[in-house]
C-alpha cells in the first residue's frame, strides 16, 4: 500500500478569483465530492490584505489539502496527500474553467510506506 500526493501549480488565473474563499471554498468541495474525502474537521482559511491572496487547509481522514493563492502573480500552489487510493481528478480542466488558469502543472506522487526504499 502507497500514498499518492498531488502537487498542483497553476498560472494565469484571475486575480479576483484567487481572492474569492467562496469559490476556493467550492474547489475544495469539488475535491470532497469527486474523490469522496472526509473532512476531519471544518477547513480553516486565512485571506490576506490587498494584494494578497487566501491560505486554506483541511485535515482529511486520508491526510490533508491546502491552497495558497498569489493573485498579485495570478497563480496558485494546491497540495493532496492521500493515504489510501483515489481516481484522478482533473486539475487542468477545473482550474482553467474556475480560475481561468492558462497553464497547469500537475505532479502526481506515488509514496510508498511499510518499508525503506532501496538504497540509490
Amino acid at each position: 500500500m502507497s500514498g499518492r500526493e498531488w502537487i498542483v501549480d497553476a498560472y494565469g488565473c484571475r486575480a479576483a478569483a484567487l481572492r474569492d474563499r467562496t469559490q476556493l471554498e467550492n474547489l475544495f468541495g469539488q475535491l470532497f465530492q469527486t474523490l469522496k474525502l472526509k473532512p476531519v474537521r471544518e477547513s480553516a482559511w486565512h485571506q490576506f490584505a490587498d494584494p494578497g491572496g487566501v491560505t486554506g487547509y483541511v485535515l482529511l481522514e486520508e491526510s490533508h489539502l491546502s491552497i495558497h493563492t498569489f493573485p498579485e502573480h495570478g497563480s496558485l500552489c494546491l497540495n493532496l496527500f492521500c493515504c489510501s487510493p483515489k481516481p484522478e481528478f482533473n486539475f487542468v480542466f477545473t482550474l482553467a474553467r474556475d480560475f481561468g488558469a492558462e497553464s497547469v502543472r500537475v505532479r502526481r506522487i506515488d509514496r510508498p510506506y511499510g518499508s525503506l526504499p532501496p538504497a540509490a
